[in-house]
């Protein structure tokens, strides 16, 4: 392609690309004016709790695969290899476990936002802390998925970057302020099918135009980029099996079990069994679009072997080669160049209107209702819709900073996620899977894993060094990837630099577990609860079901065997009179025990419970 024409979008292009904005905005006007017109903060955030499963699924698919992940696992690919394609082994646990554990807790408490439950179990300072972080971490993530695709279509149009910036800021953020969680669930759904469009279509002609599938896969087995099963337990290697299906479990965990913007899905389903279902439905499309993003970078590197042309597009990241592979794939077919980049801004704005819904409900939910209680239910919804414009504005800001980071866009991606989802997933595991745990030991352990976190990540910015694999296509890359492995052997960091070299799929792990041990050992030092002070329906019964084989006396003394909902001391009740699942039993509470709660309780779990 020449270097001079790269920039030529067709009107066919513009055409496409329009089509996509426009829909978009379509259905956000379609839910602003249709049904109850959004005037309920249950309707604006909640989407009445009356969606199916499907819709769910694929929203839910569509605000993790964002335009970081189209942009970025090909570039990654690219560089370093098919080792970062084992992190679908992360993804069976990394949503069975929401779905059997996290959706029943949430769902059953019939909290509107995460950050209830914390209240719930702990204190109002634990959740309006864990509040606060996850504001903090989708607002800095949000810069990213706005910055990527902007960065795209001035690559490929011209246009003026920052421009472009908030032109997808400003039409994310009005659909999202006009049609509510509908319209961001809705939307999702049909940015989901031309996400795969998009991809599909780069992929196919690039392997036409490459020589077929057999000339592509001898290109990437001579180039060394087919990786085989990495089983170095060295957690400071940047990919391994381990780092990638262990470390990335904890990852999936922070953004499918806690993430409030995922949460806010499932608890908009009709039932806790579509909930669940939607969790499952998640995984074969997400092992869809990472397979197709894996191959779409093998096809980019049999076309290129050791060529660079990133300098072509002004920018020498190799989140450009993927850009350049487009226009180069696409140059010349009408309408499909348009196509891949309705693909990116797809991705990025289900993402960015996830964030942008879920940052309002937070903070409505959170931090402003228990202010003002009596606040009237119109000025409710008013308040929340402004919130929503306010985040996309702010996210517009974040965007600017996005592009002053050295590491490619996944991997900022995955390091905000691992540095700050981290340790608000320690949080709910503190909360929920042990009994002993206090407030006091939860806002310690969750300011000790933040400290970490950032010590940690700043410290790995500042002393880091890449590893790519080298670029040749030829049998004389096995030598160059020899020489390449001694010298990183001879060159291993020690003492505090080894620490800072930790592998960043381990962050999420590794800081989980910080808040965790922090938070216990507080916890014992300033007296633990005890099982029968906490809120019936916090606690998930896990350390009973990992010591089933202990005997019961000391299950009792070790861990909550107790089932949900029932204190040590009650009377035993009779199987029927609880409403059981997955090791969670909520009883039906008398009216005078009931009322005694109502003064704490959300109001929501209020009107749950009189229901059942």
């Amino acid at each position: 392609m020449d270097p001079s024409d790269q920039k030529f979008f067709t009107v066919i292009d513009y055409v496409i690309f329009a089509v996509l904005l426009a829909a978009s905005m379509g259905i956000g006007l379609y839910y602003a004016l249709s049904g109850g017109r959004q005037r309920t903060t249950q309707e604006f955030l909640m989407a009445d709790r009356s969606m199916g499963c499907l819709p769910v699924s694929l929203s839910l698919i569509a605000s993790f695969q964002s335009a970081v992940a189209i942009i970025g696992v090909p570039a990654e690919i690219y560089t370093h290899g098919t080792q970062y394609w084992f992190i679908g082994c992360a993804y069976i646990l990394g949503l069975l476990i929401p779905a059997h554990i996290f959706i029943p807790v949430f769902y059953r408490l019939r909290v509107s936002s995460a950050y209830q439950y914390l209240e719930l179990r702990f204190s109002k300072a634990v959740r309006i802390c864990g509040t606060l972080t996850f504001i903090f971490q989708m607002v800095i993530y949000m810069g990213v998925c706005v910055y990527t695709p902007a960065f795209a279509l001035n690559a490929v149009t011209g246009f003026e970057l920052w421009g472009t910036v908030l032109a997808t800021g400003l039409v994310c953020t009005l659909y999202t302020t006009l049609g509510g969680l509908k319209a961001v669930i809705w939307t999702d759904v049909f940015q989901t099918v031309v996400m795969f469009a998009g991809q599909l279509a780069v992929i196919v002609v690039g392997v036409q135009k490459t020589g077929g599938v057999a000339d592509v896969w001898r290109k990437v087995w001579e180039g060394n980029r087919i990786s085989g099963l990495d089983l170095n337990p060295d957690p400071t290697e940047r990919h391994t099996f381990w780092t990638l299906g262990v470390g990335g479990v904890f990852l999936m965990l922070s953004l499918y079990g806690v993430n409030q913007a995922q949460v806010q899905r499932y608890l908009s389903s009709r039932t806790e069994k579509e909930a669940v279902r939607s969790c499952y439905m998640v995984f074969p499309s997400l092992q869809l679009a990472l397979a197709l993003s894996c191959v779409m970078g093998l096809v980019m590197f049999a076309r290129y072997c050791g060529e660079d042309h990133s300098d072509k597009l002004a920018s020498s990241s190799r989140d450009a080669m993927v850009i350049y592979f487009v226009m180069d794939m696409l140059h010349g077919l009408p309408g499909l160049p348009g196509l891949f980049i309705a693909c990116l801004f797809s991705a990025a704005l289900s993402t960015i209107s996830s964030a942008f819904n879920s940052l309002a409900t937070v903070t409505m939910e959170d931090l402003i209702k228990p202010q003002y209680p009596a606040m009237t239910e119109a000025r409710a919804t008013l308040l929340s819709k402004v919130l929503a414009m306010s985040y996309g504005l702010l996210c517009l800001a974040m965007a600017y900073l996005t592009h002053l980071m050295g590491d490619s866009v996944l991997q900022v991606a995955l390091k905000i996620f691992g540095m700050i989802g981290g340790p608000i997933l320690g949080l709910f595991c503190l909360g929920m899977f042990f009994p002993w745990a206090n407030s006091i030991g939860a806002l310690v352990g969750l300011c000790a894993g933040l400290v970490v976190a950032f010590w940690l990540g700043i410290g790995s910015i500042l002393t880091r060094s890449t590893r790519p694999l080298p670029l040749e296509c030829s049998a004389n890359a096995t030598i160059a990837i020899q020489t390449a492995f001694n010298n990183i052997t001879l060159s291993q960091p020690s003492g505090l630099k080894r620490f800072y070299s930790l592998s960043y799929m381990w962050y999420s792990g590794f800081n989980c577990t910080t808040v965790i041990l922090i938070g216990l050992i507080i916890s014992f030092l300033t007296g633990p609860t005890k099982e029968e002070d906490v809120m019936p329906g916090t606690l998930y019964p896990l350390l009973g079901k990992l010591f089933c084989f202990l005997p019961e006396h000391l299950k009792k003394k070790l861990c909550c065997v107790t089932p949900l909902g029932q204190t040590l001391a009650a009377p035993q009740r009779q199987p029927s009179q609880h409403k059981e699942g997955n090791g969670l039993a909520f009883p039906q509470e008398d009216r005078s025990s009931l009322e005694e709660r109502e003064s704490f309780l959300p109001e929501t779990l209020v009107e749950y419970e009189t229901a059942v």
